[in-house]
């Protein structure tokens, strides 16, 4: 007799020597969270399907029964994101205020997950997640008194704000890694090398970059932040009717 054909002792009759663990059924969820891992972990070009099937120990194959590919999964993935963004009840004499509660509160967001905001490029978020988000704001700006046309279109150059600064703070912090610095020191180098490169520049061509080299250069990323969502806010109060 064989080992394979040795019987089974007493506690585990009806237990197959040759069978397997039976593999718990994906959902679209687990993927999601997975991918959300992978991203926040090491970046946007980490992700793949091949990767996530790794994860469950299965092939790829088996993940597009929940999401059609890539592409569909990094909408799912900022979808998900989006629905930590803060949406208030609109307070028409606190528009303004509540717009920027918003803004702050999906950019944190966004920086939280790496470099994740570059799949909200040249796309249109639709999922539920982002469409609360756009239905809060658009509220908010319209109680405030803002023509819906105007505001309509502010929602878009807003978040196209947010996203882009997002995902430049997401390069920084990627180039600070890489150089094994914080993000703090990696600044700092950065804009005093930027700022004495332009007071270098030839003064017959460059003077006023020469002369405005430092203030250029000044201001952290949350600094200047702020100061951005107070020129497109402010902006948009002209428009606003009482």
């Amino acid at each position: 007799m064989t080992d394979t054909e040795l019987p089974l002792p007493p506690w585990r009759r009806g237990v197959s020597k040759r069978a397997r663990p039976v593999r718990p059924a994906l959902s679209q969820a687990q993927i999601v969270d997975a991918g959300l891992r992978i991203v926040t972990e090491e970046g946007i070009e980490a992700v793949s399907m091949r990767r996530i099937a790794a994860v469950f120990h299965t092939g790829a194959s088996s993940l597009y029964a929940h999401v059609a590919n890539k592409e569909e999964l990094l909408q799912l993935m900022f979808d998900r994101i989006c629905g930590d963004i803060d949406v208030p009840v609109p307070e028409p004499g606190r528009w303004r205020e509540q717009i920027k509660q918003m803004a702050r509160s999906g950019h944190a967001v966004m920086g939280r997950h790496n470099d994740i905001a570059r799949a909200a490029l040249a796309t249109v978020p639709s999922g539920p997640n982002a469409l609360r988000v756009s239905e809060g704001m658009l509220a908010i700006l319209l109680a405030g008194g803002v023509p819906p046309k105007v505001a309509a279109w502010a929602l878009d150059r807003l978040f196209l704000y947010l996203v882009a600064d997002a995902y430049e703070g997401s390069l920084h912090a990627q180039a600070a890694a890489g150089r094994g610095v914080t993000e703090g020191e990696y600044g700092d180098t950065f804009t005093d090398q930027l700022a004495g490169y332009f007071e270098n520049l030839p003064v017959d061509r460059f003077p006023h970059l020469r002369a405005n080299a430092r203030v250029m250069t000044s201001g952290g990323q949350d600094e200047r932040f702020e100061f951005g969502l107070d020129l497109i806010i402010d902006g948009l109060a002209r428009y606003a009717r009482s």
